[in-house]
């Protein structure tokens, strides 16, 4: 059985994992996936906090299956375990969601600490490398499975204070497109019947940072409940017309 894609905004039957969703963009996406009748396996390495958005996501959807797992995504072993047991007991896996994220910067290009680039590229490349390694497999056999991975405008405008956040967003994105020409192999002729894509944003922003900054304008910023609904839209169309896209949810520079 494969997800159906019929532009409706439902993902009934579906099994979705959702790596760093213990952070606002997390719980938003758990929130919507589960509206959407998602079943929705969250990852963190942050227990606490990960509890939370399960249990705020389960309540606000009552009967909806949202569980949580800690899950060092930093370790291969460990992510290729997880994508292994979320399959074993669901049967399936059609959604890899990555939201890990981080942001390290200087003021300028001269300050620029090397110890940033080590710290981002753990986060934003090695994780996005562990969780497509581990679920590739799963998503291909899922029939419409989907890889999402969230970057930033800065990795196509990098600026002088941003080197080592940009560069390794642009890593990721590249790494993720990789993963899209792998699936757009396995289709052959007939097309990819997974998919892998990119969304693209500015920055986030919630209602939080709106109340502790009730005058700035945020603009071009994209809210976490409208980055939650593009990534339920990425099931609405056809795998080959999702597969490898670069999709901007904020103007590109």
């Amino acid at each position: 059985m494969s997800v159906p894609t019929n532009g409706n905004g439902r993902l009934d039957g579906a099994v979705v994992a959702v790596a760093g969703a213990a952070g606002p963009a997390g719980r938003a996406t758990l929130l919507r996936l589960a509206e959407a009748g998602a079943t929705v396996v969250a990852a963190d390495a942050d227990a606490a906090r990960l509890a939370e958005a399960v249990d705020a996501a389960r309540y606000a959807h009552g009967g909806a299956t949202v569980v949580g797992d800690t899950v060092d995504l930093l370790d291969l072993d460990a992510t290729r375990a997880w994508a292994d047991r979320t399959e074993k007991e669901f049967g399936r896996v059609d959604g890899l969601v990555h939201l890990v994220g981080g942001w390290r910067g200087s003021a300028t290009f001269a300050e620029t600490d090397l110890e940033d680039w080590a710290v981002l590229e753990k986060l934003l490349v090695r994780t996005v490398q562990h969780t497509s390694l581990a679920f590739e497999a799963p998503l291909q056999r899922s029939g419409n499975g989907r890889y999402v991975l969230i970057s930033a405008a800065g990795a196509s405008k990098p600026t002088a204070g941003n080197a080592a956040y940009a560069a390794a967003k642009a890593a990721a994105e590249a790494w993720t497109l990789a993963l899209a020409d792998s699936f757009r192999k396995a289709g052959g002729e007939e097309g990819p019947r997974s998919a892998a894509a990119v969304l693209i944003v500015k920055a986030l922003v919630h209602d939080a940072m709106r109340a502790e900054r009730p005058n700035a304008k945020f603009a071009g910023f994209t809210d976490v409940t409208d980055l939650a609904e593009a990534i339920v839209g990425v099931w609405d169309r056809p795998a080959p017309q999702v597969n490898g896209i670069r999709q901007w949810l904020t103007p590109q520079p």
